[in-house]
């Protein structure tokens, strides 16, 4: 029989989760970092959801979270005209980067000694975090900055996922997940979905992918043959982000509904939380295992 499919729900929001970004993988194993409404980002163990902290200090909602590479520091980009750095081990904010108007994303650069950010201003700025106070941020008007090439699309872009194995850029649009060598911005291919999607993320082995979006569902496609593989529902709105750890165990999906979910990549595989109980231990005849469902993890 097939196993179903048993994610583990992370609680803690108040309001609808909007990002998330997980971290690389440490001595300590794997984080994630999700950005809310409710203007509390908070980071997890990235493989069982269990809840570590929660960044306090904006004053409106946060639209963007990420981590470095070593989980040693996080970033957060909100509505009250911020984006703030924080000691992602303590928990202390460390600098906080004003703007003119709303903050929507922020990222490090691979050695965590810069911060690009981006909102509605419509500039990307790049911040040294050497020495921040050394001078005014490096940022580019994207009205004016020289284009190499520009991609042009009938409906607003909901996500963007970078690849850099592979240099490969994932954008969502309408009910398009569309695949784009990064250097190029050539499109590779395109798969339509059953509905609008707000995010699509790429297995690290780039043999399928997920999409979550506006009827409540995930889906799961072959990005070989572009074949839907299955969907479900799990979540009790419009799914927001979806993203793959880093070693491709599982993904993680925010929604409207104000959770976190981690679904696993291989069902029925014991990893994390997540369990798997032979028959016999169970005094069953059947030969297939049964899968236990994970608990619930609230903050």
């Amino acid at each position: 029989m097939a196993m179903r499919q048993t994610p583990l729900t992370c609680s803690g929001h108040t309001r609808p989760v909007v990002d998330l970004a997980f971290s690389g993988i440490t001595p300590y194993g794997y984080f994630l970092i999700s950005a809310c409404k409710d203007g509390k980002p908070m980071m997890r163990q990235g493989d069982t959801g269990d809840w570590i902290g929660t960044f306090l200090g904006h004053k409106g909602a946060v639209w963007g979270a990420t981590l470095n590479t070593d989980a040693t520091k996080a970033a957060t980009a909100a509505a009250d005209f911020t984006a703030k750095v924080w000691d992602a081990v303590s928990g202390d904010e460390v600098l906080t980067l004003a703007h003119k108007h709303i903050v929507k994303t922020v990222n490090f650069t691979k050695d965590s000694t810069c911060l690009l950010t981006g909102g509605n201003d419509k500039l990307l700025r790049l911040y040294d975090l050497i020495n921040p106070e050394a001078g005014k941020p490096m940022l580019w008007d994207r009205s004016s900055m020289e284009e190499v090439k520009q991609l042009k699309f009938d409906t607003a872009v909901s996500s963007m996922e970078y690849l850099a194995d592979g240099e490969i850029l994932v954008i969502t649009y309408g009910k398009t997940i569309g695949f784009y060598n990064a250097l190029s911005l050539d499109l590779i291919k395109t798969v339509d979905a059953p509905a609008p999607i707000n995010s699509a993320s790429l297995h690290p082995d780039k043999d399928f992918f997920v999409a979550g979006g506006e009827d409540f569902k995930l889906y799961k496609f072959d990005y070989g043959t572009k074949e839907e593989l299955e969907s479900y529902k799990g979540h009790f709105g419009p799914v927001h982000c979806v993203r793959f750890s880093p070693d491709g165990e599982l993904y993680a999906s925010g929604s409207e509904d104000g959770t976190l979910r981690l679904w696993q990549t291989a069902v029925g595989k014991t990893y994390g939380l997540w369990k798997c109980v032979l028959p016999e231990e169970l005094g069953l005849e059947n030969s297939e295992q049964l899968y236990t469902t994970p608990p619930e993890i609230k903050a």
